[in-house]
This record gives C-alpha cells, structure tokens and sequence, in this order.
C-alpha cells in the first residue's frame, strides 16, 4: 500500500509540472531556472531537517556519493530537458524521457548487477508504444532539422544522465544513506553546481518577481522536487529503478489530462488507444510475480547402528 502511495502521489506530481514548466520558460535562462529550484528545494530541506533535530553529520565518503546523485539527477540532467523543450516540442520530449525505462534496465543491469526481467522488459515495451500513439501528431510533424537533431540529442542525454541518478541512489540507499538528507544535500549540491557554472556564464540570476514564476517556482521546488522526488527515490530503493521507471511513461498521460482542462487539448482515438496500452503495461510492470515452489530440502540418510544393519542383512 505504501508504494502505491508513492507511485500515484509520484505520477501525479509530475504529471502536473510540465504546466508549470512553461511559467519558467522565456525570460529567464534554463540554467539560472534549474539552480533556483534546487536550491530552493536543498534550503527547505535542510531546515526541515534541522528543525526536526534529523542527522546532518555524515562522513566526507557519503558527500561525494550525494554529491555525484544531485550531478546527475538534480542539475545536468534537468538543464538538458530544458533547453531541449526550445528546440523541439514538448510530446517529442515526452516520449524521448520514457525511454529511460529501458535505460533504467540496462544500466541495472551493468552497474548493480540485477538480472534483466523479462516481464519489465514486455512493460516497458507496450508503454513505449503506447506512449508513441499518444504523441503521433507531435512525432508526425516532427521533422529532424538541425536545431531538431540537438534538440533530440539533448533530450536523450537528459535521460541517460536521469538514470545515472537513479542507479547512483539505489546504490546510496543499499550503502545506508537516507532518503531525505541524500536528497537535501544532493539537491544543494546539484544547486550550487548549476549557481557557480551560471555566474562563470555570466548569467543573470535575479529572476522576475511575478506572481507566474515565483509561484511555478515555489510549486516545483516544493512538490516538483521535495515531493515528488522522495516518493520515487523511495520505490527506487524498495521495488528497483527498472519499475520505478515506469512512472515516467504515465505522468505525461496526467500531463494531457491538465491539457485537457486548461488549454483544450482534444482526443483521439489513437490517444485513447496509447492510454491504455500504458495502463496495461503498468498492471504488468506492478504485477507480482507467483513464486515458484522451492524443491523440498533433501534429507541426508540417517546412519545406521550395528543392530539396523545386521536386521537389514537378515
């Protein structure tokens, strides 16, 4: 019941900050938006952390293996998906991130040592599918000019570095780090990184104090990353990354249910389609597997006395 809490809660966040993305987009620099945002999110968690007396003392080891976490997952990765989103369009962008549900599996694979599953592979498979009969109209107008080539490219490296952060956590959460101060010192590390590269670039930082982008701020800082990212890093480390993953191929099914209601997105028949060839593979990806019956211990022979063996000889 507590992972489908996470799963759900999970989807549900993120399958709403695609909006919220947009108020980001336009008057400030991706890379001065991506360092606001975790940095806001590192500060708020540090101070819930040390108002609530939890420990913030950990050895010089476990800061650089929080550190390489936030590299990966809470600065690279998010300044790539969102220069990406000014080159090609969003549902393109959508459908290149699922992608990180095979990645998930195969980096498992090499770095941690898990046994590919069958069963999360014929998942994956049927939401990528389904995923790409929802975003047909976006993938038919798509053409590959040169700006859409690096818009491409830049999605899928976002993707590969996102799944680096996964495995990176369930590495730390098997070596003992906790969920929520990893994720409060990777978010500041991830934050500061993106600072400093952002003065070198000579990049103004001061955002505007609107009301849309304070607030869309605000919502992804809090929701977006404190939220979001504590209930998936914890299926990560309880239920893997290669099903965690799945995640991503259905917040981009709640994103179009916002579309829906606030900017008149229409359905079609091959939408509804890709809906359900997603569900359908989530109830695979989730579905426990029967396990098989273990073959009865073998007894060892019992040793036979003087008294047995001259019965049996008779």
């Amino acid at each position: 019941m507590r992972n489908l809490f996470f799963y759900a809660l999970t989807v549900l966040i993120w399958g709403s900050t695609w909006i919220a993305i947009t108020f980001q987009l336009g008057e400030v620099d991706p890379m001065v938006s991506v360092a606001l945002r975790f940095t806001l999110a590192a500060l708020l968690l540090l101070a819930f952390c040390a108002l609530t007396r939890i420990r913030l003392k950990f050895p010089p080891k476990a800061h650089l293996a929080m550190a390489c976490q936030g590299f990966f997952l809470f600065a690279l990765n998010y300044w790539c998906f969102y220069l990406c989103e000014l080159y090609i369009p969003s549902g393109l962008a959508a459908v290149l991130f699922s992608t990180i549900v095979l990645m998930n599996v195969v980096n498992a694979a090499l770095f941690l040592k898990n046994r590919v599953d069958m069963q999360v592979l014929w998942a994956g498979a049927l939401g990528l599918s389904g995923i790409v009969l929802v975003f047909r109209p976006e993938l038919e107008a798509f053409h590959l000019s040169d700006k859409g080539f690096v818009g491409v490219l830049l999605c899928l490296a976002g993707t590969w570095l996102a799944s680096i952060g996964n495995i990176l956590s369930a590495r730390n959460q098997k070596k003992g780090l906790p969920i929520l101060q990893t994720n409060a010192f990777g978010m500041a590390y991830g934050g500061l990184f993106m600072l400093c590269f952002s003065l070198a670039s000579g990049k103004n930082l001061m955002p505007p104090l609107t009301l849309s982008y304070m607030g869309a701020l605000f919502y992804l800082a809090i929701f977006g990353s404190i939220v979001a990212f504590g209930c998936y890093l914890s299926l990560v480390g309880s239920i893997g990354p290669e099903r965690a993953a799945y995640a991503t191929l259905l917040f981009p099914i709640v994103a179009l249910v916002f579309s829906t209601f606030f900017e008149g997105y229409q359905w079609t028949l091959s939408a509804a389609c890709g809906v359900l060839f997603i569900l359908s593979g989530n109830f695979l990806m989730m579905r426990k597997k029967k396990k098989e019956p273990q073959p009865a211990p073998r007894t060892q022979p019992q040793a036979l006395s003087g008294t047995d063996t001259l019965k049996q000889a008779a």
